[in-house]
Parts: C-alpha cells; sequence; structure tokens
C-alpha cells in the first residue's frame, strides 16, 4: 500500500464527493440487513464529520435506522478502483434551513413539492470510522502485480492505498 501525503478525512472526501450515490444499508426488524442507494447530499464534509441524506418519512429506511441508528454507506468507483465504507450513526434532523441548504432540484424527482414537504426526512449519519481502498496505478500495473504475486507466491505490492479512519 502506498502512502498518502493528504490527512485520511481529506483523502475520504475526495474518494467519495464525486461518486455521489452510496449504497445505505440499514438493520431491518428480521435481522436482515437492507441495502438501497441513496445520494449523498453534501457539498463538502462537515466539520463534524456528518453525512446528509433526504429520505421518506412513511418509507422503510426511516422506520428501519430509528429502530437501529447503526448504519453503513458504502460507494465504490470501480473506474478509479476507488471503494469506501463509512460506519456511522444515523439521526433524523429536524431542521427547516439545513433542508433548505442541502437542497437541490434533482430531489424534486422524489419530492415535488420541495424541502418544506413534512415526508422529507433529513437523515445525518455522523461518521464512526470509515475504510477505504484507492489503487490509483493503471489497471495494466495492477495486473502486473498480481500476476507476479501468482508467480512468486508473495502478494502482490503496490496495489494502492487502504486506510482507517477512526472518528469516534
Amino acid at each position: 500500500m502506498t502512502e498518502s501525503t493528504e490527512s485520511p478525512r481529506a483523502k475520504l472526501w475526495e474518494l467519495i464527493r464525486d461518486i455521489r450515490f452510496g449504497m445505505f444499508t440499514t438493520r431491518h426488524p428480521n435481522g436482515h440487513l437492507h441495502a438501497r442507494p441513496m445520494t449523498l447530499q453534501n457539498r463538502e464534509i462537515d466539520a463534524d464529520e456528518s453525512l446528509w441524506y433526504f429520505m421518506s418519512h412513511s418509507k422503510e429506511p426511516v422506520a428501519d435506522l430509528q429502530r437501529e441508528a447503526q448504519v453503513n454507506v458504502s460507494f465504490a468507483e470501480p473506474q478509479d478502483q476507488s471503494y469506501v465504507s463509512v460506519s456511522g450513526v444515523a439521526s433524523l434532523v429536524d431542521d427547516p434551513s439545513r433542508k433548505r441548504l442541502l437542497w437541490n432540484k434533482a430531489n424534486e424527482a422524489w419530492f415535488p413539492d420541495g424541502p418544506d414537504d413534512p415526508d422529507v426526512a433529513l437523515v445525518r449519519v455522523r461518521i464512526t470510522h470509515a475504510d477505504y481502498w484507492d489503487a490509483p496505478n493503471s489497471k495494466l500495473v495492477r495486473l502486473y502485480e498480481m500476476a507476479k504475486a501468482v508467480v512468486t507466491g508473495e502478494p502482490p505490492k503496490d496495489m494502492g492505498e487502504r486506510e482507517r479512519v477512526q472518528v469516534r
């Protein structure tokens, strides 16, 4: 793994800011994990390391996170070989001004009445920790390293950067 010169927190945001869609995973009452794609609303990472989402008050994800606040959001950009797993604690936030601040036109596809629609739930995920894997090398370099590992019997080297970001 290679060393990054930027902070793990900055690298985490660099990796997820352009992906926008993450698989938001909650625990269903039957114990199963349920994941669904959700759009990240942040334009930058908050000072308290929170990710923000809009959800429907009347749908299952909100009911799930109200029962069990521990959630996971995973992001993937296979073309760039970037993968991020964020664990955190989700909560509903009643803050009309923040809703309006985070709102964008694309949200009207799900909530045509805008950010003041009573069905719009603002969900904060306070990051507890995150793991990321980033392999900026070309695909050819990665394939070479894997082939070399098969021949030598030693694990591949320089396959990218792997980091754990502990927040809380």
